[in-house]
């Protein structure tokens, strides 16, 4: 079939949606006379301890759900790197939450909370208690820790903001290939692989397969298919093992004014038996308590570092209303339903194939955006399938057939 795709339409939607200007607030302070770096993170079953090189001014504990874990931010401080990990703390990390706080995260293999906790005499330890506790148990209310005071760091003697208006913020990540026909007319379908970098998403109990490998090569093998096909244009968000804040990955098919976009994962779940496939689709209001989980963990993937790396501006919340971004999200929903249809022939899909949740990465206000989990890397069989090239073919070929389909029927509605 050949394609006579031409974008005034998609044009025309796009000239609707005007961004306002923002506000970045830079903060200004001068440094404390004592900063004390973490020089040592040790999580021995209940009991964690933290040690610093110098002085601190305090600390505070809290939680975080989904996945389960603890956070340290402590105040004063230089994060180091690292840190040792058994027992309910699986793994450990730092950064600099910002120039006068450094933040430590700890991830569970269940959920914990903090009971307890002191500093050495001379303030440079602390030591903290770890219990395990059930999921409803789960306090989000902050602990705070204070060095003794002969041997605590004094705070910022000023602090201060100043807010400076700003054009249109400058665009962080480079701008990636584009593959296909040289032809602008034809439509562009921007893949996104999940996660990427020091984000791995899911791990396989199975083979130990990593979501951010996985979602990679499938997005290769969908790009190799829409090329092989010579009807539309395909970038990728990331060709490697490479970590993209959320908000810069829907950024770069609006960058490329895109017409589709489609993020890929492959999910996990606590039952082994969950399989098969679902796509999502923006909706402020999840579909189901599954869907408004699966969301808050995904949309979490910018702090993983214990930094927040997002900062989602105003804009976003305020443009969701626009009639624009529901015309945007019907056209997501419709395309959807066809990304079932054709690919339910070459692999297995969930009993409720088609669900709604609020995923940061699909709230482009003018691109037609869907997330596509692909399977559950918990099951046997669903990691197996999408290991494989076998399987990596058959997912590319029902998401090629679907989007090729999608231009189409666009094309013939005109």
């Amino acid at each position: 079939m050949k394609f006579d795709w031409t974008k005034k339409a998609v044009a025309g939607h796009k000239r609707a949606m005007a961004l306002a200007s923002i506000l970045i607030s830079a903060l200004l302070m001068t440094q404390p006379a004592q900063a004390g770096s973490v020089s040592r993170i040790e999580a021995r079953g209940s009991q964690i301890t933290v040690s610093f090189d110098d002085l601190v001014e305090g600390v505070s504990t809290f939680s975080l759900l989904g996945p389960d874990r603890i956070a340290i931010d402590i105040r004063g401080g230089t994060a180091g790197q690292g840190g040792y990990a058994s027992g309910i703390v699986k793994s450990v990390r730092q950064g600099q939450y910002n120039p006068n706080t450094a933040r430590i995260v700890f991830d569970l293999d269940r959920p914990a909370v903090i009971t307890d906790g002191s500093f050495s005499q001379d303030g440079k330890s602390l030591n903290l208690s770890l219990q395990a506790v059930g999921q409803n148990q789960i306090s989000l209310g902050k602990k705070s820790f204070l060095p003794p005071l002969a041997f605590r760091a004094e705070p910022p003697k000023k602090s201060y903001s100043v807010k400076v208006p700003l054009g249109k913020p400058r665009d962080s990540v480079s701008l990636p290939k584009i593959y296909g026909p040289n032809d602008p007319s034809r439509p562009l379908v921007v893949i996104d692989a999940g996660h990427g970098g020091h984000d791995p998403g899911a791990i396989s109990p199975h083979g130990s397969a990593r979501e951010k490998n996985v979602t990679l090569a499938i997005a290769r093998a969908i790009r190799d298919r829409l090329v092989a096909g010579g009807r539309v244009r395909v970038a990728l968000t990331r060709d490697s093992d490479e970590f993209l804040v959320l908000e810069e990955r829907y950024g770069i098919a609006r960058r490329l004014d895109a017409d589709l976009f489609m993020s890929i994962h492959a999910d996990a779940a606590g039952n082994e038996e969950a399989s098969g496939a679902t796509v999502y689709t923006l909706s402020e209001v999840a579909s189901d308590r599954e869907a408004a989980k699966l969301a808050a963990r995904e949309n979490r993937a910018n702090i993983i570092n214990g930094i927040n790396l997002g900062g989602a501006t105003q804009d976003v919340s305020s443009i969701l209303i626009d009639l624009t971004q529901r015309e945007t999200m019907n056209i997501s929903a419709d395309f959807a339903k066809l990304l079932h249809r054709e690919s339910s022939r070459q692999m297995s899909f969930r009993k409720i194939p088609h669900r709604y949740a609020s995923f940061v990465v699909l709230k482009a206000p003018d691109t037609p955006s869907v997330l596509f989990e692909t399977g559950y890397l918990t099951n046997k069989d669903d990691v197996a399938f999408l290991n494989s090239r076998e399987g990596r073919t058959k997912v590319a070929n029902g998401v090629g057939s679907a989007i090729e389909s999608h231009f189409a029927r666009k094309l013939a509605m005109r």
